[in-house]
């Protein structure tokens, strides 16, 4: 029998503090349902390119923003 240990770590998304399981930006952006939409990230002030969002790791206590575009009249 296998045993998994969830690793949480604590993050600020866009001001808020929440825990996750995500280790890159792409897991976090699949966790909070916005994978596939156009979403311009930063971690800790640096732009992360989208081509980058699977390779680039989280670590507790990262500040990320994340902005999307919505449409309207």
């Amino acid at each position: 029998m296998r045993c998994y240990t969830v690793h949480m770590i604590e993050l600020a998304i866009n001001g808020e503090t929440k825990k996750t399981e995500a280790a890159t930006v792409a897991e976090l952006l699949t966790e909070l349902g916005l994978a596939g939409q156009a979403v311009a990230v930063e971690v800790n002030r640096d732009v992360v390119p989208k081509k980058l969002h699977r390779e680039a790791k989280l670590r507790a206590g990262d500040e990320i923003e994340l902005v999307t575009l919505v449409g309207g009249g």
